[in-house]
């Protein structure tokens, strides 16, 4: 099936019952079982499974490429599954650009638990120096956060593949209408569906899918059943429901976004753009080999300071300054200020998550808020 057909019906069950078309929301915790003392229906306990969230997690491995999926309260829990599956000592590699919660939870959470190294994983060089005995995965994400780099999905994965060596990518920011990572040799893919597979910043979600039912799958299950950050049935469902619209509300913002992106390129009081949409891009061909459009996700470089990218925040009408992304509204947001002391964002760096607003109305509205500097 096509991406549009798997999103639509992939996540749906007919009710047996009743015959309704969209599957009721269970939120029974518990389920009966049977005079055997089994359980009939595949059911035991809701956070181990539910029938929302399994036709949630069938919905995202299939949109992926993926043989499973497992579905989590928050991507950070998502990404935390990953870690916690891994034994202790284990070290791992990690991008020098990365969303900064994800950063913070490995050098917080996991400090003396794992190894770890935060490095330009797009310079093969420089990832094959960092390869240890015990590295057992490498994380990547691509494009990344907020800088915009983009990840040589193949190269990453056929360098640790010598190795032996897992590879997770964080693929956000593109969504699988944008890039398919199992399919370039990843061995996991991770979501904060949150974002676009929400789609309208009222949901909150992580989910992990794997090509291979292997061992540390099957680590990140028990992770998942036991340690129970999992969401609620209406949780699944309206996430499900979302996502039958994701193909298109991507398609819609990713337009927007390259025009945005041309337009705040030729402006005067713009220094540099980061999208990989642009020619001027450096690694603009790495993603028209790997990625089927763009994504929605830009970051633009004021002329002056800190003071000036903040002012150009403060004087936007329809963008609303908040952090996340993925909604069907704009949002932009002064990034250095969220991401803490460590950061190594430029101050004059703005984030912008570009909605479905008419792109006129959004160009008018950044104009404004640029003459105003």
């Amino acid at each position: 099936m096509k991406i549009e057909t798997i999103a639509v019906h992939a996540g749906n069950q007919t009710d047996k019952t009743s015959g309704a078309v969209i599957q009721p929301i269970t939120l029974s915790t518990t389920f009966e079982r049977g005079s055997d003392g089994g359980y009939p229906s595949g059911y035991m306990y809701s956070r181990a499974n539910n029938p929302n969230r399994k036709q949630l997690e069938n919905v995202l491995a299939q949109l992926e490429g993926g043989t499973d999926a497992a579905a989590f309260a928050s991507g950070n829990a998502a990404g935390m599954a990953v870690f916690q599956a891994l034994k202790p000592g284990t070290h791992i590699i990690l991008p020098d650009d990365m969303y900064h919660g994800l950063r913070h939870q490995v050098k917080n959470l996991f400090a003396g638990i794992l190894e770890f190294d935060f490095i330009d994983v797009n310079d093969a060089g420089i990832l094959q120096q960092h390869i240890k005995s015990n590295t057992g995965l490498l994380w990547i994400e691509t494009p990344s956060n907020p800088l915009l780099k983009i990840t040589d999905i193949r190269q990453a994965a056929s360098i640790a593949n010598k190795h032996n060596i897992k590879v997770v990518c964080d693929n956000t920011f593109a969504t699988p209408i944008c890039q398919q990572p199992l399919a370039l040799g990843a061995d996991m893919v991770m979501h904060s569906t949150t974002k676009y597979f929400g789609g309208h910043s009222d949901l909150m979600g992580g989910a992990l899918i794997t090509a291979q039912q292997d061992e540390l799958w099957q680590r990140v299950r028990q992770v998942q059943e036991m340690g129970g950050a999992i969401p609620s049935p209406a949780d699944c469902y309206y996430m499900t429901r979302s996502i039958k619209t994701l193909p298109y509300r991507v398609r819609g913002h990713v337009s927007n976004a390259q025009k945005l992106a041309e337009y705040l390129q030729q402006h005067p009081k713009v220094e540099q753009v980061l999208y990989p949409g642009l020619s001027t891009h450096p690694q603009h061909e790495i993603a028209k080999n790997q990625m089927s459009a763009f994504g929605a996700m830009l970051s633009f470089i004021v002329k002056g300071n800190e003071a000036q990218a903040r002012k150009v925040a403060n004087s936007v009408q329809l963008f609303t300054q908040a952090t996340s992304l993925g909604g069907v509204e704009s949002l932009i947001e002064h990034r250095a200020s969220i991401e803490g002391p460590d950061t190594s964002t430029p101050f004059n760096l703005l984030r912008v998550s570009v909605g479905l607003e008419h792109i006129d109305d959004l160009v008018a509205d950044m104009e404004q808020a640029l003459n105003i500097i």
